[in-house]
C-alpha cells in the first residue's frame, strides 16, 4: 500500500499555536499528529508514504529529514514552493501513485482500519472511496449524502444541523485509484472537497463511502486540541502513547526526573527530559513535553505544556495550552488561556489568547 499525507496547510484555526508550528507537528499525547498517521499507515501495511509540506515545513525536515523509514515503511518529504490544496499537492507527486493509495490528513487524529478500507474500495469497484463519519454538530464539516447503495449522490460545506442533508462528515481519509488524478491539472491550487469530488460526481464515477467503527477528529479547534490529549490517554482511540506505563492512563519517559511529593494524576503522560519538581501537582490529563519544568508547588490541571516550556513555582494552570518554550512566571494563575512566544513568527514578547476556548 502506498499513501499521501497532507500536511503542507497553515492551520489557521489553531492560532497561535501554528504560528510556531506546523499543526501536523503539534504532539499529542507526547507525539506529533503526524507521528501517529504514520505509526496507523505502518500498522496497516503501508510500504511507501509521501508527505507535502510548506507552512513551516522546515520544522517537519527537522524532525524527519527529506526521506526516513519506520520500521522499514520509506517516509518522503517534498516541500512545495506556493500551496496547492489538497488535491493539487498529491497531483504534484502522482508520478509515485501507479496503484490503489490512500490520502490521509497529517493533522488528523483516527484509529481507521486503512486494511479494511481499502478492500471496502476495492469490492465496491470504485474509482474513490471518503471514509465517513456521524458527527453531532455538522456546523464544522463537510457532510456527505449517500444513495441506498452506499454511492455518494452530494456534498453540502458546514450546513446548520436543521439544513443539513446528513450528519455524516468527510474525514479527509480516501482511497483513489490513479485514474482520479486525471480530474486534477497540473500546478494548480485544487481541493478535492470543492473541485475535485463535484466533477467525480458529474462524470457518473463510481464514488462512495465508507460508514466503519472508527475514532476520528481532526483536531480543528484550540478545544478539540485539549480533547484529543485526553481522548488519547483514556484510551478511547488506539494509539501508542510514548514512554513507560506507570499506571492505567499514566505514562512518563525514563529519561523524566519526577520528585517523591510530586502528585501525578490520571490521565497524564510525561516526555523526555521533562522535571517535576517537589510538591508539583498534575491533575485531569496532563500532557507534560519534552524538556519541560513543572517547578515547586505548582499545579497543572486539563492543560498541555509543549516542548521546552515552564511553569514558575507556586503558578496554577487550568485548562491551558502552553507553548514551546514559553515560561510561565511564579504564582501565576491562568484558566483557559494558549501562551506561545512568537519565536518562530518573528513576533517579540508573549503572543496569549486570553479568552477561554
Amino acid at each position: 500500500m502506498k499513501a499521501m499525507v497532507l500536511a503542507a496547510g497553515k492551520g489557521t484555526r489553531l492560532a497561535p499555536l501554528t504560528s510556531e508550528l506546523p499543526k501536523p507537528m503539534l504532539p499529542v499525547a507526547g507525539k506529533p499528529m503526524i507521528g501517529h498517521i504514520f505509526e496507523l499507515l505502518e500498522r496497516h501495511g503501508a510500504s511507501e508514504v509521501h508527505v507535502n509540506a510548506y507552512h513551516l515545513a522546515e520544522v517537519i525536515l527537522e524532525r524527519y529529514g527529506w526521506e526516513t523509514r519506520i520500521n522499514g515503511m520509506k517516509v518522503k518529504v517534498t516541500r512545495e514552493e506556493e500551496l496547492l490544496g489538497t488535491a493539487g499537492g498529491v497531483r504534484q507527486l502522482s508520478e509515485h501513485f501507479d496503484e490503489t493509495f490512500v490520502v490521509i490528513m497529517g493533522d488528523a487524529l483516527t484509529d481507521v482500519d486503512l486494511r479494511e478500507l481499502v478492500a471496502f474500495h476495492r469490492a465496491q469497484g470504485a474509482l474513490a472511496t471518503l471514509a465517513l463519519m456521524p458527527v453531532a454538530d455538522t456546523r464544522q464539516f463537510g457532510v456527505v449524502a449517500l444513495d441506498p447503495d452506499g454511492n455518494i449522490r452530494a456534498f453540502q460545506e458546514k450546513p446548520e444541523p436543521g439544513e443539513a442533508m446528513s450528519n455524516l462528515a468527510n474525514t479527509g481519509i480516501y482511497v483513489l485509484e490513479p485514474e482520479a488524478l486525471e480530474y486534477i491539472p497540473e500546478e494548480t491550487f485544487f481541493d478535492f472537497a470543492k473541485d475535485v469530488f463535484p466533477q467525480l460526481l458529474a462524470a457518473g464515477e463510481r464514488f462512495v463511502g465508507y460508514r466503519g467503527s472508527f475514532y476520528w477528529s481532526d483536531v480543528g479547534t484550540l478545544q478539540a486540541y485539549r480533547e484529543a490529549q485526553r481522548d488519547v490517554l483514556s484510551g478511547r482511540v488506539w494509539t501508542r502513547v510514548p514512554g513507560e506505563r506507570w499506571d492505567e492512563s499514566l505514562w512518563v519517559d525514563r529519561e523524566a526526573r519526577i520528585h517523591p511529593t510530586a502528585i501525578l494524576g490520571e490521565q497524564t503522560v510525561i516526555g523526555r527530559g521533562a522535571t517535576v519538581e517537589p510538591g508539583a501537582v498534575l491533575t485531569g490529563c496532563v500532557a507534560v513535553g519534552q524538556s519541560c519544568r513543572v517547578e515547586p508547588d505548582s499545579t497543572v490541571r486539563r492543560s498541555v505544556l509543549l516542548t521546552g516550556s515552564s511553569v514558575g513555582e507556586g503558578a496554577h494552570l487550568e485548562d491551558c495550552i502552553i507553548g514551546p518554550g514559553y515560561e510561565v512566571p511564579p504564582g501565576e494563575w491562568l484558566r483557559g488561556e494558549v501562551l506561545v512566544t512568537g519565536a518562530r513568527s518573528g513576533k517579540h514578547g508573549p503572543l496569549m489568547l486570553s479568552k477561554p476556548f
